[in-house]
């Protein structure tokens, strides 16, 4: 491959751009995120005015289109997400890449709506998963004249190759990460039958307890009526907890907007206090977010479930460049260094960590017997 750089140094500079983007790719695991360091990585590996991606979907249009080089508000003004037609039709069915000197003067071309930039040397490589092609990958207007070279669709092509094991993977691991969501939502319903049908069950017998000695022994009917009351209100706060735990997380209105909501019912429906200290200007990127948000459910879960605290408070805020989130309780705490202990409880600390493991951050547990615990996740701005 020629680089116009000169002989090996040349293909050394070529071959560290191409590692490099391949990197800048690898380190997301969002498939829209990975779409859209594909295509920015692609615009600037080539040196390309305009980029794009586009993944079809199975109703003639794309599921996906991703766009580089142009901005927001042209991008609405140019419209809707195009159809698999013209050059995108030909590029999605086609097994060879397509470097042209003007897109203008191909058979395939069928114009574009009225706002779209004015495009001229093009460039398209299909990203395929074996026989199937997922994407496309283009460039438009290379910012150097004269146009796309073999080099660069040669370039392209290799990039493009390493495109496709990044986005494969990246849909693998939303998949994993939904059938891990499944999972905890089944465990949960397990607690719910165990815990709940426990309870139901004591207070079925103590009711029975109190109807038969209603009238021989009025003294102890009133303390078995009592144990009813306490049993109930044991019963109804595990039903509001483990249900609320069910029901998805809704992140429409911004991370800390949704742990608000979520401190607000908690506190009310136990009698530990929950609340909550956040700066409002802490904002993350959507699936960190997400994954911050189930973090802290699952340890105010262990807190209110497992520790017997009076307080617990959850606290966002920002600390030498990284978003610090913290449940922090008052409870009887356990031995962090103990992992025998920790599975036994049921906490799901390794869950959790390989949760902040995900979106790039780290997960740490301060906790001692009768100390209480905080759980902490940092994760980089």
């Amino acid at each position: 491959m020629e680089t116009g750089e000169g002989g090996s140094g040349g293909q050394g500079v070529t071959l560290r751009a191409v590692s490099s983007a391949v990197l800048a790719v690898t380190r997301h695991l969002s498939v829209h995120e990975v779409l859209q360091v594909i295509v920015r990585a692609a615009a600037q590996l080539l040196d390309a005015r305009y980029a794009a991606l586009g993944v079809p979907d199975d109703e003639g249009s794309f599921a996906e289109f991703v766009v580089e080089g142009v901005s927001d508000e042209e991008w609405e003004r140019i419209g809707p997400l195009p159809r698999q037609h013209g050059m995108l039709a030909a590029m999605l069915h086609g097994d060879t890449p397509k470097r042209l000197a003007d897109i203008r003067r191909e058979p395939e071309f069928e114009g574009w709506p009225h706002a779209h930039p004015v495009l001229k040397d093009f460039l398209g490589v299909p990203i395929r998963d074996g026989e199937d092609v997922i994407g496309i990958i283009f460039l438009a207007n290379k910012k150097r004249p004269g146009g796309f070279t073999e080099d660069d669709e040669e370039l392209l092509t290799l990039f493009a190759a390493h495109a496709a094991i990044a986005v494969t993977n990246a849909r693998l691991y939303e998949h994993n990460r939904e059938l891990t969501v499944v999972a905890e939502r089944n465990r949960m319903a397990r607690e719910l039958h165990d815990a709940v049908a426990q309870k139901l069950f004591s207070l079925r017998l103590t009711a029975r307890t109190a109807s038969a000695l209603a009238e021989r022994d009025p003294v102890r009917t009133v303390q078995e009526l009592e144990q009813v009351e306490r049993l109930a209100a044991e019963a109804l706060a595990e039903l509001r907890a483990v249900i609320f735990e069910l029901r998805p997380a809704d992140l429409t209105d911004g991370l800390v907007s949704s742990l608000r909501k979520h401190v607000e019912v908690l506190d009310r429906a136990h009698e530990t206090t929950v609340r909550i200290a956040a700066d409002e200007a802490v904002v993350l990127p959507e699936d960190q977010e997400a994954v911050a948000f189930r973090i802290t459910q699952e340890a105010l879960y262990n807190a209110l479930r497992h520790a017997g605290a009076r307080t617990v408070e959850v606290r966002l805020g920002t600390r030498d460049g990284q978003a610090v989130l913290e449940v922090a309780d008052d409870g009887s705490g356990f031995d962090a260094s103990d992992t025998a202990a920790e599975q036994q409880n049921g906490l799901g600390l390794a869950s959790m960590r390989d949760r902040a493991y995900s979106i790039g951050g780290e997960l740490t547990i301060d906790a001692a017997p009768g100390h209480g615990t905080t759980v902490r996740l940092e994760v980089p701005l």
